[in-house]
């Protein structure tokens, strides 16, 4: 089969490799009919994640045909039914799994030595995202291996198309998690630092959701356009001051909530300091990430308040202002999403009309284009938001 294949920093690859089989009773094997490239692919693609190996399989949030399942699948799985796959693999029967906190499954990392090492505790087993969380091949691709299959998939009802669920898989889950974790008032304020497709859902999430004003930051003006569309206030930073924007549109007092939908890889700005600080440290790999939004969101940030962080982090970062955040009485929520905790709600949403997640699409492409469709993403090229692939 044909899949986009990790061979090194920047260097993405459609190649043929070996079909993948079923390797255990809980397995099934989908062909996949639509993938999309995630803004996290790119940290892999910039190598900013440790653990990746040439030849490892790109991508987590895709969907498709069950053509095959193992023994062990007990029904719950036909051949034909179409679903969405959780970018999360799931047991459904530990502990941290009853407790509906996915993302941090006992059971379904398969190299558990390595993410003790790194994390302290293993978390869950991803698709396609470094052997810390695995080593499992991804979908980008033309069929895909789903472990624990009985429990780790979406299905998908009739009369809805791929590119209306596709993104049950990761993006939506993921803004609407940051969202929740705001715990919205109805007089709250929310701010959102990046307008890429979490930025998007988690914009119309905080909306669904109740804010009293969502107000979206970037610098690109078709992400921007998009989030105004939705109901949003926006900001541009290459324009406008962030911090004193925020203080006017919230008479001096700062938002109350904030989520961070850009993680490790903060724009680096001439017109601020600390992210060309930040450049150069990674440069010189002496820091990994780049916190620059962070920085800024503890900053304005009313006292008391909430920062919600969906935007992923792989490692170390500096200059982290603790007295502020300590001092403002802060609460941090963060994490990798728990997917399957918010599908069937979020189905429901899709099914009554209430949120279209295909409004962030602006590109579609065949397989055979992704390495090419990765750089476009990345440039920001032709307005790109959001590219789904077709195997």
């Amino acid at each position: 089969m044909k899949a986009l294949v990790w061979h090194g920093k920047e260097d993405i690859r459609c190649d043929a490799v070996t079909d993948p089989r079923i390797e255990d009773p809980r397995d099934a094997i989908v062909r996949v009919t639509s993938c999309a490239i995630c803004g996290s692919d790119l940290h892999l693609f910039h190598n900013f994640i440790p653990a990746m190996l040439p030849g490892d399989i790109m991508g987590h949030e895709m969907m498709g045909e069950v053509v095959e399942v193992g023994s062990g699948v007990n029904g719950q799985l036909k051949k034909g039914e179409r679903i969405v796959i959780p970018f999360t693999i799931i047991c459904g029967e530990c502990e941290q799994c009853r407790r509906g906190n996915f993302s941090v499954c006992e059971t379904t990392n398969r190299k558990k030595h390595l993410a003790e090492k790194v994390f302290g505790h293993p978390t869950a087993g991803l698709f396609g995202y470094t052997h810390l969380t695995g080593g499992y091949p991804g979908g980008q691709a033309e069929y895909v291996r789903v472990p624990f299959a009985d429990k780790t998939h979406i299905k998908v009802p009739e009369g809805l198309s791929d590119e209306q669920v596709l993104f049950l898989g990761d993006i939506l889950p993921t803004g609407w998690q940051a969202a929740v974790q705001c715990d919205i008032q109805p007089d709250d304020t929310v701010a959102i630092w990046g307008c890429g497709p979490v930025g998007q859902m988690a914009i119309r999430s905080a909306i669904l959701l109740g804010a009293a004003q969502v107000i979206a930051i970037d610098r690109l003006p078709e992400r921007l356009d998009m989030a105004e569309a939705a109901g949003a206030v926006t900001i541009n930073f290459d324009e406008e001051s962030v911090i004193e924007r925020l203080n006017e549109l919230t008479d001096g007092k700062g938002p109350e909530k904030c989520i961070d939908a850009v993680g490790m890889e903060s724009y680096v700005s001439p017109w601020q300091p600390d992210t060309i600080y930040d450049r150069a440290k990674q440069m010189l790999m002496l820091e990994s990430d780049r916190p620059h939004v962070l920085r800024e969101m503890i900053y304005v940030c009313r006292p008391a308040g909430v920062i919600s962080v969906p935007g992923v982090y792989g490692g170390l970062i500096d200059k982290f202002p603790m007295g502020l955040a300590m001092n403002k009485g802060l609460t941090f929520r963060m994490g990798q999403t728990h997917v399957n905790r918010w599908t069937d709600d979020l189905l429901r949403r899709i099914e009554e009309g209430q949120i279209d997640p295909s409004f962030v699409i602006t590109h579609t492409a065949r397989l055979e284009d992704g390495p090419e469709m990765y750089k476009v993403f990345r440039d920001k090229q032709d307005s790109c938001v959001k590219v789904v692939l077709k195997p």
